[in-house]
């Protein structure tokens, strides 16, 4: 009785101390330690052994056994870089003697790794496309083999084979295991769009983005050029919009700048999708064209200047010759032009657009549709059109080829609603990563064509939700900050976009597996590696630099 009374009293006197049942003990070292070669995102088929080889950039070569061409040579040197000088190993630190003489006793050393050959079946395309092929298929061994039909799946391949090298232990060697992979998109769209009006971005901080969208296997840089605060794009043809508009001379892109990032996208499979936002968000413009914007009123006096005006002829000569400019400077044909959260009360305000509805019996959302679809066809012959969702809410004719970017709230019905009337979509409702405060663990398991079948058990509208795509608004974000911001947040919409079909097999509720916490980390430390400042994505860290 008196050793029973003592514990008694003793966990009284511990709980009085706040210590017992909720009391949380801390260990030393990672919140979350880091995978060992592991893939994101993670591919649809692996198989990996336990065997593996060692790595000396000495000792190893990449073979072309297929088509060549100069996309091919480019990304072979970029990737042989990566692999000989970006996985934290310092090859002078070695001990090779000592490490050659343990190699007896572990049965699971293969040998070093020798070759990868690269057969590429089909010859290139000069530029990647909405129905581009991205599958491949790689069998890790002394050996190895990457082979797709497409270019763009070689470099999906690639960046999946930079994946698997780690570190050993004692962080002197360099290893991979023996491994096949089955790899291909779940999407054809995985986007990511970068708002570079708010705030100016640098041509050397796009570049960065488009590597860091390789290395999370996203394949559309969808970039939001110019806005109501500036517009930094330099046009040959209209000159004074940037001059005018942009916030200074050294903050705009030129022609050659365009080429640079074209050009650097489509070595690393990206498309670039320009957008143009129209008649909302154009203010910058008014600066240097006045005219084409609307006066806003109130108390029957002008107080500045709103949408543009859809009853002037004028408006849609500029918008005609500009938009032929920018899609001869843009190969893809997909061209983004807006149209959401237009100012409709300025519209409203404004004495001579109210006579126009009268006589024309319009009301002012019709008067949005009725701009949307002079605008439209001001764009080349054979163009695909990307549209926020409020053109497709207005009612405006539009194409079914026609991609509505769905971004508001209510978004499971507006997707279904879409999908009913027959249109593709792409999803970016909870990607928003201008919500500063949401992590990766935020974004990670929304899967559109899951909710979508989670609400109507129809397979067949699944096909016409062709992506999605993570949007980084320029707000709060600038050079010194917008790399850490999105990345690698916007990872967790790059694995949900590429990997595995999960469809009737889970919920949205379902926890995010223990193995995606440890995985991420790796991938991050890899990123920062290659020279993107990315966040930490959990918790207490490190990273071998």
């Amino acid at each position: 009785m008196d050793i029973s009374h003592k514990m008694i009293q003793t966990i009284l006197f511990f709980t009085c101390l706040g210590i017992g049942a909720g009391m949380s003990v801390v260990n030393p070292g990672p919140k979350f330690p880091p995978t060992k070669g592991e893939v994101w995102p993670k591919p649809q088929e692996e198989a990996k052994e336990i065997k593996y080889y060692s790595f000396n950039p000495l000792h190893f070569n990449v073979k072309v056994v297929g088509q060549k061409c100069t996309i091919l040579t480019n990304a072979i040197q970029r990737y042989s870089y990566v692999v000989k000088h970006k996985n934290g190993v310092t090859h002078a630190r070695r001990e090779r003697r000592k490490r050659r003489n343990g190699r007896s006793h572990d049965e699971n050393y293969q040998g070093r790794l020798l070759e990868l050959e690269v057969d590429l079946t089909a010859p290139c395309e000069e530029y990647p496309h909405v129905d581009m092929d991205e599958s491949y298929n790689l069998n890790v061994s002394a050996t190895s083999i990457l082979r797709s039909p497409s270019i763009w799946g070689i470099i999906r391949g690639l960046e999946t084979f930079s994946h698997l090298f780690y570190l050993s232990d004692d962080r002197n060697e360099l290893r991979v295991n023996k491994t096949q992979i089955i790899d291909y998109p779940q999407y054809s769209h995985r986007g990511l769009l970068l708002d570079t009006s708010r705030h100016y971005i640098s041509v050397a901080n796009i570049l960065k983005t488009l590597d860091a969208m390789a290395m999370n296997k996203m394949n559309v840089f969808h970039w939001h050029i110019v806005d109501d605060q500036s517009f930094p794009y330099q046009s040959e043809r209209f000159p004074e919009l940037s001059q005018q508009g942009a916030y200074d001379p050294s903050m705009v892109y030129t022609k050659d700048d365009i080429k640079i990032i074209i050009d650097y996208a489509r070595d690393r499979a990206i498309r670039v999708i320009p957008e143009f936002d129209v008649p909302g968000h154009t203010r910058s413009w008014g600066n240097a064209y006045p005219s084409v914007l609307t006066e806003c009123y109130r108390m029957d006096k002008v107080i500045g200047l709103g949408p543009m005006n859809p009853t002037k002829n004028i408006t849609y000569k500029l918008l005609r010759d500009l938009f032929q400019e920018v899609q001869t400077w843009f190969p893809d044909k997909y061209f983004h032009i807006g149209g959401d959260e237009v100012e409709l009360d300025c519209w409203r305000s404004n004495p001579e657009l109210r006579d126009y509805m009268n006589k024309n019996n319009l009301t002012v959302p019709e008067l949005h549709g009725l701009f949307m679809s002079n605008a439209i066809p001001l764009l080349a012959n054979g163009s695909e059109v990307v549209v926020w969702q409020e053109v497709f809410d207005e009612h405006v004719p539009l194409s079914k080829d026609t991609l509505v970017q769905v971004w508001k709230g209510s978004w499971i019905s507006e997707m279904v609603t879409v999908l009913t009337a027959g249109h593709r979509l792409i999803f970016s409702s909870t990607w928003y990563l201008d919500a500063l405060g949401s992590g990766w663990t935020d974004y990670y398991w929304a899967d559109p064509r899951q909710m979508v079948y989670d609400v109507t058990y129809n397979r067949t509208l699944l096909d016409n939700i062709v992506g999605g795509e993570a949007c980084m608004w320029g707000e709060m974000v600038d050079d010194r900050n917008v790399i850490s911001r999105v990345w690698p947040r916007a990872s967790a919409v790059a694995e949900r976009l590429w990997s595995a079909n999960t469809i009737g097999r889970r919920s949205v509720f379902d926890t995010i597996p223990a193995e995606v916490y440890h995985r991420i980390e790796e991938h991050t430390c890899r990123m920062i590696r290659r020279g993107i400042d990315a966040q930490p994505p959990t918790g207490p860290g490190f990273c071998i630099a």
